[in-house]
């Protein structure tokens, strides 16, 4: 907790990166992204592959150091404080790394002997006890791992992550590979877990996103494009999300896209979506309505007609819809990662 001058008390996220840049080679992966999580949300990180969020969940874990910018976990810089930021991360990748010849209740065991964990307030037995409790694995608890369900071998691998009782949960593509009815079941789990945990989720489950989250972070090209929550980001009526549409000549086709290009490298990352067609009409999506007054601007100045500029409606598919534009017409001079 931190005081303010006043006296009262504001709580400290559990979360927060401040201008977080990393490179592989010229291919930029996280551009100055900078976000916080309080504690009990149930955050969905989105973007399409290639984004950045794996770069980004690397950074939090301690596993990639950031070349700009830094990461702090309940308060605990993730370089500085290694130990202590990591100790305070629950981390369920999305390739669960298990040992399938070991039992559950010997691979748990094993788990919290490899965790180091120290000055806890229980011991193994109480810990696996606990998770095993929270997970459901009591009936498998016996059985070798490679003989239990996808499902059952994703809870296994939330128990390991719940073994220190973390207060964050880190969990990537948590439901891949799994059928609908393991896909029900571990979604009801980690409902569950997010009513005592602050849970960051990566998905490609749309619908995963708008069951379990409370709000939405969405990333593009390495670039944060949106933070906020999911009735706010999906809603057509709050000039949260606007499209503008104008109508050029082919002949001046390339000249108008490069007007557009220049504007929205200055605008970025407000502006994430550009869209044209053969037959020239263009199309410029923003989380920001206000930031496209600079675009009508433009294509004023350039003698274009303006078809339109209204909400774009959709809920996350349109949103995903309007980010894979963007891939379609490169609107950076970066290198895209």
């Amino acid at each position: 907790m931190m005081s303010t001058r006043e006296g009262a008390h504001i709580e400290q996220p559990v979360v927060q990166a401040e201008g977080l840049v990393r490179s592989y080679g010229e291919i930029r992966a996280l551009r100055e992204v900078s976000f916080s999580i309080p504690a009990g949300s149930v955050v969905g990180f989105l973007g399409p592959n290639g984004a950045g969020k794996t770069t980004a969940i690397k950074v939090l874990t301690g596993s990639l150091a950031a070349d700009q910018g830094c990461a702090r976990i309940c308060g605990y810089d993730v370089e500085a404080q290694a130990q202590e930021a990591r100790a305070s991360i629950g981390y369920l990748p999305e390739n669960n790394p298990l040992y399938p010849e070991m039992r559950v209740d010997r691979f748990l065991r094993f788990s919290w002997q490899a965790q180091q964990v120290e000055g806890a307030s229980e011991d193994c037995g109480q810990a696996i006890e606990r998770v095993v409790e929270a997970t459901g694995l009591s009936s498998v608890y016996r059985r070798a791992i490679g003989d239990c369900s996808k499902g059952y071998r994703q809870r296994v691998g939330l128990a390991q992550a719940l073994l220190r009782d973390p207060p964050l949960l880190i969990l990537d593509e948590p439901t891949n590979g799994l059928d609908p009815l393991q896909v029900v079941e571990i979604r009801e789990l980690i409902r569950r877990l997010g009513r005592t945990k602050t849970v960051l989720l990566t998905t490609h489950v749309l619908s995963e996103v708008e069951a379990l989250a409370d709000r939405v972070l969405l990333i593009h090209q390495g670039r944060k494009v949106a933070d906020d929550t999911l009735e706010t980001l999906t809603s057509a009526g709050d000039g949260r999300l606007v499209q503008i549409s104008v109508q050029a000549k082919p002949e001046r086709l390339e000249s108008v896209l490069r007007t557009l290009r220049l504007e929205i490298v200055q605008l970025r990352p407000s502006v994430f979506g550009l869209e044209e067609s053969a037959r020239g009409l263009v199309r410029v999506t923003s989380f920001t309505g206000e930031q496209l007054v600079s675009i009508s601007r433009a294509v004023q100045e350039a003698g274009l007609p303006l078809l339109e500029l209204a909400p774009h409606a959709g809920g996350l598919e349109a949103l995903f819809q309007s980010l894979d534009t963007a891939g379609g017409v490169s609107v950076s001079t970066e290198a895209q990662a």
